[in-house]
């Protein structure tokens, strides 16, 4: 999964120790002092103590020793700055969590841009991606100077300014194409179908990354509010969302957190704070150092207070998604729906240091308001894991789902079993689609030329979006369209795929060539309402929802239904649930 941490927004700044200006006399005086002492009281502690504190010098300059003897005398020139870089990360290395990194400064603003660190970022507005050698256009983001200018998906990046842009990476590109807004940076473009190259000057502009890229209704009074992260505007947006629905007529909502990585802690409190009573207690952090330790509390009146909620959550909603889950499971306040969430409940840190580099460290638990932690081990050897089975869901992401002999549980602060554990376990456990074991053999045969699997259906959904400009919501892929598909693979791309694995994977093909040709089309929003009739974790919670007027009513069905347990499964496809054991 992505790196979206829980990261303190606060970066502390690199500290040097001064030099007291009487520290000449103590350097005299402090051994005598300590002789003393020690021979009037038998010696045996302080002697410990001044053992471990000298241990820690005599630690550090034998390193120096040693490092410099290296570099000056070993019998092949060697690298001082790589030394010191290894030996950095030798020491992150014995910490064993992955969440804890050394980011050099020049990687720092990519770290940022990532991590959701920042909400805004000076741009042309383009996401991109490496396909065939160069760096292609996937999609030109809404209001930015790219999508201005005419910039379109599929475009291919050949030049920037006057600099060939052939191999580079995506990295290499973002870091040329991102700057001071009102600055401009020139572009040659190669378009698919165009004999010449294209030129353009964009002027770069503030590039606003939203957490919430649209909110819509779903069904006669249910919205739903897809959060794809949490950057520094993320409660404003699901503020804005829900104010937009409600002008539409809101009476329950679904807060879609699957596939969210995390970001700002202070972003998680923020959300769940939209849906608590002022005073409710959201969040605790345990750490070692001081000021580690904090309560985090709702301090504004709940937004919607009686709104039935759903919160939709799965294997890769992590960190601040999981605060929000957490919170609002044991206040009771939503119905958490679908598989049981990444696991991670520690809080990173970061720490400035010399030459601009940062230090991010792990420097606390969280814990949920009735003090669940939820951090899992995830790098525990294969034999020591709970079991699980995996299945391929329709999408081709994995579905894995734990099947541990217990897990402890707690009470919700409304007196609702609930669980611990790592991560958040669902009230109501619903897989999503899967496909059947001989689909899934024939996909797992189409993932070794994934990379060309992908070039391709992208390149095919630029072409069918050109040449159906009157295409509209709810079209579907013939046979003779599937069948074009195939031989573009096997004859363009070179695919080695025989078409009995290709016809029995077709429901996979079908739908990701579906999914690319809506997101070309109409957007995220456009490929969301496309694909939903798929979406049986969407599709149940609707229905859940539908039927249920007050948040109480929610735990009243789910209780009913006998579904409020340990992650044993429901709502799986009929095509996919024998094959989940």
């Amino acid at each position: 999964m992505a790196e979206n941490d829980n990261l303190s927004t606060n970066v502390s700044p690199h500290v040097s120790p001064r030099m007291s200006p009487h520290m000449g006399s103590r350097s005299l005086w402090g051994p005598l002092v300590v002789l003393v002492v020690a021979l009037v009281t038998g010696g045996w502690f302080l002697q410990r103590g001044v053992a471990q504190s000298t241990n820690v010098y005599l630690q550090a300059r034998l390193f120096q020793e040693v490092l410099d003897h290296v570099t000056d005398q070993y019998v092949d020139p060697v690298d001082r700055s790589a030394l010191i870089g290894s030996a950095i990360a030798g020491i992150l290395d014995e910490l064993n969590d992955a969440h804890t990194s050394f980011i050099e400064a020049e990687t720092w603003d990519s770290f940022r841009f990532r991590s959701g660190a920042d909400a805004d970022y000076g741009g042309v507005g383009l996401e991109i991606l490496k396909r065939d050698g160069w760096v292609t256009v996937i999609t030109p983001l809404p209001g930015g100077p790219a999508l201005r200018a005419g910039i379109r998906a599929g475009d291919r990046v050949i030049e920037v300014e006057g600099v060939s842009a052939r191999d580079w990476e995506t990295d290499q590109a973002a870091n040329l194409l991102r700057g001071t807004p009102g600055t401009d940076v020139s572009l040659l473009i190669e378009r698919p179908g165009v004999d010449e190259s294209i030129p353009f000057t964009l002027t770069r502009a503030v590039i606003e990354l939203l957490s919430v890229p649209f909110a819509t209704m779903v069904d006669e009074g249910v919205g739903y509010i897809p959060l794809q992260v949490f950057s520094e505007t993320s409660g404003r947006e699901v503020r804005e969302a829900i104010e937009r629905l409600q002008e539409e007529g809101l009476t329950s909502l679904i807060l879609d957190l699957r596939g969210n990585p995390g970001g700002l802690l202070e972003e998680g409190v923020g959300v769940a704070d939209l849906f608590l009573a002022d005073g409710s207690p959201i969040l605790e952090t345990r750490g070692r150092a001081a000021g580690q330790n904090q309560n985090y509390n709702a301090v504004n009146p709940e937004m919607v207070p009686g709104l039935p909620v759903v919160v939709l959550v799965n294997e890769s909603s992590a960190s601040a998604s999981e605060i929000v889950a957490g919170a609002l499971q044991d206040h009771d306040r939503a119905l958490v729906m679908g598989t049981r969430t990444y696991g991670k409940g520690s809080v990173q840190t970061l720490f400035r240091l010399s030459g601009g580099n940062i230090l991010r460290l792990t420097t606390a638990r969280w814990f949920t308001p009735v003090g669940r932690s939820i951090q899992m081990v995830h790098d525990e050897p294969a034999e020591n894991r709970a079991p699980q089975s995996v299945a391929l869901g329709l999408g081709g992401e994995r579905v894995l789902r734990d099947a541990p002999d217990e897990l402890p549980t707690r009470e919700s602060l409304g007196g609702r079993t609930i669980y611990g554990g790592g991560g958040i376990t669902p009230d109501l456990v619903v897989l999503p689609d899967t496909l059947a074991t001989r689909e899934q053999a024939a996909v797992q045969r189409l993932f070794r030329s994934a990379g060309v699997f992908a070039t391709a259906s992208f390149s095919h959904a630029v072409s069918y979006v050109q040449d159906h400009p009157d295409l509209e919501l709810g079209f579907a892929l013939g046979t003779a369209d599937l069948a074009r598909f195939y031989r573009t693979l096997i004859d363009e791309h070179e695919v080695a795929l025989e078409e009995s694995d290709f016809m029995t994977a077709v429901r996979y093909v079908t739908y990701q060539l579906e999914s690319q040709i809506a997101l070309q089309a109409w957007g995220k929003e456009g490929a969301f309402l496309h694909a939903r009739g798929n979406d049986r974790q969407l599709i149940d919670a609707i229905e859940i929802l539908g039927r249920a007027e007050t948040p109480e009513a929610l735990f009243d069905l789910a209780s009913a239904v006998g579904s409020i347990q340990p992650p044993t499964g429901v709502g799986a496809s009929p095509s996919g649930a024998s094959d989940i054991n």
